[in-house]
């Protein structure tokens, strides 16, 4: 990775507009599918001042999946709880889900600019992935071949570069440049009230986890960060204004109700916030597509902002990657705003609706809510709905680069849903998490038999074409007998037997996952040839042949 602050122009094949998390994790798993990428950020450098510090187990499983987990994991907090508190200080919400079924913790505590500055870092070990700084985009013009960004050096007004490239993807904020000038409308509301964020260094009260006061007089937050960071919000008040609240006797007061003594802080920065709930009318314009902030904005009271644009780079970087390399057709890139746009409207809802149980519109309300939570905290089903936060969205994709069993069976489907990731053993008696295994591909994974029985040479040769990888699952005892699969199938063994339950629950012995860990498909042996050529379709893939003839080819959409 190079950083320049003077190029000619450069043609590349994505480029990517801003360095954010999601603009540098694109970029990441771009690089390392030896895709060439330039990123470029209008400001000098990353963003140095805390923002989003709740960082969940999709995106932790994201971070994995391009090989910098072990580099963020030390700047994180797992098993993070959050509590809702009534101005009495009794707990009528408590959400501190225990479960791992993803690979990782559920919630966890970060700060952003240090896992940024592990992504930004990460990209140095990709020669075709380079990052300008300083540069501001003040012209897109797109053809039928690709996109041509117009680029301003900030450091050196007047002075322009021109990039080239098959595709663009927005990541440049909720005050999108690139979307602004493809017109396209950005839909929500904005809170009638703004919050301060305080962030201190030195944690005063060193408490663990997240507390969130409902106090009808000023609603406030506290929450616990690692290397004894503490954030306190705020809510601002009619009339007041930032400038007002930073002043030092101001400052005192709203820590006056927090901390015993409020004159021994160490203050890191204070800023106030504007909550949106925003979506962006559609997600692409030809060769453009937007992801993040660019796409979607959201309170920040269930800390979905951060990571729905983490689902968006995860969910985007797979289908960019096999269509810039003529793997798979270019309409493949529909199903992301098929695939993402419902799921991040369910966020913003929920996030919106987190605000209102925090900070009810009227006093009358917030009594409400207290007294028939008291009530339903004794009620046990309620209480796991909380503790196991089963009330957030999961993505479940309806539509999109999946197929379904023909006729659809009766009950659930695991189609569309996220796969779960245990540890598993290798035949080598290693225990390790199922997607290092599987590595940044597809894979067919099989209980119990061999994935690869029920399809044909040119169909296995496709699939080994995109990078696919065979596994068939058995108890850990098993891989202690002689192996009967065909070459290049990987054996492991399901110690835990939570592979086992899943494949319990439903009718299917083999699962297609995506490369973002998303099952693609089902089937059982004697189906798998049928699916694995509908599969196929769908990707513009036609067996034998990993690379489609023609770009106008039509999806099989589930």
């Amino acid at each position: 990775m190079k950083n320049r602050t003077g190029a000619p122009n450069h043609e590349v094949e994505i480029v990517i507009v801003g360095a954010g998390p999601v603009g540098l994790t694109l970029a990441n798993y771009l690089g390392m599918r030896g895709v060439k990428v330039m990123v470029i950020e209008k400001l000098d450098q990353l963003i140095d001042y805390p923002r989003a510090i709740g960082i969940d187990d999709e995106s932790l499983r994201t971070i994995q999946a391009i090989g910098l987990i072990d580099d963020v994991l030390p700047h994180t907090t797992p098993y993070h709880s959050m509590r809702f508190l009534t101005p009495k200080g009794r707990c009528f919400a408590d959400i501190q889900p225990m479960t791992d079924e993803f690979g990782w913790s559920r919630r966890n505590a970060f700060i952003q600019p240090q896992v940024d500055a592990v992504l930004h870092s990460g990209l140095s070990r990709y020669s075709d992935v380079e990052v300008l700084f300083s540069r501001s985009v003040n012209g897109i013009e797109q053809d039928e071949d690709g996109v041509v960004v117009s680029v301003e050096n900030e450091q050196k007004p007047g002075e322009t570069e021109s990039v080239r490239a098959k595709y663009l993807v927005a990541c440049d904020g909720g005050n999108s440049y690139v979307r602004r000038s493809l017109d396209i409308g950005f839909y929500g509301k904005t809170a009638p009230n703004q919050w301060i964020v305080v962030d201190i260094a030195k944690d005063p009260l060193a408490i663990p986890n997240v507390y969130l006061c409902a106090d009808p007089v000023r609603p406030y937050v506290s929450a616990a960060l690692p290397h004894a960071t503490r954030r306190f919000e705020f809510m601002v008040m009619p009339g007041e204004t930032q400038e007002q609240l930073s002043q030092p006797e101001n400052m005192k007061r709203l820590l006056s109700s927090v901390l015993p003594n409020p004159d021994n802080v160490e203050l890191i920065r204070s800023r106030v916030y504007t909550h949106n709930a925003r979506l962006a009318e559609r997600f692409r314009d030809k060769r453009i597509l937007l992801a993040g902030d660019a796409a979607h904005i959201m309170p920040v009271w269930q800390g979905q902002g951060y990571n729905s644009g983490m689902r968006d780079a995860s969910n985007l970087a797979w289908k960019l990657a096999l269509v810039v390399k003529g793997k798979a057709s270019p309409h493949l890139l529909d199903t992301y705003e098929d695939e993402r746009r419902d799921h991040a409207k369910a966020m913003i809802d929920l996030s919106v609706m987190a605000g209102h149980v925090l900070a009810p519109p009227r006093r009358w309300q917030g009594t409400l809510r207290d007294g028939i939570s008291w009530l339903l905290n004794y009620v046990p089903p309620v209480k796991r709905y909380f503790l196991e936060m089963r009330f957030k969205p999961m993505p479940k994709y309806e539509r999109g680069a999946q197929v379904e069993v023909s006729p659809k069976p009766k009950g659930p489907t695991p189609v569309g849903k996220m796969f779960i990731q245990p540890r598993v053993d290798t035949e080598h008696g290693e225990e390790m998490l199922l997607d290092d295994v599987i590595g940044c591909n597809f894979a067919f994974i099989a209980w119990g038999a061999d994935p690869t029985w029920g399809l044909n040479e040119e169909q296995v040769r496709s699939w080994r074409e995109l990078g696919t990888t065979f596994i068939q699952v058995v108890p850990s005892f098993q891989l202690k007998a002689p192996s009967d699969v065909s070459d290049g199938v990987i054996r492991i063994g399901d110690s835990q037997g939570r592979l086992k339950e899943w494949f319990g629950r439903f009718p299917a012995s083999i699962a297609v996952l995506r490369p973002d860990r998303f099952v693609g498909a089902v089937a059982i042996p004697q189906t798998i040839g049928e699916v694995s050529d509908r599969y196929l379709s769908v990707l513009g893939v036609e067996a034998g042949d990993a690379i489609p003839s023609r770009e106008n080819i039509n999806l099989e959409v589930a």
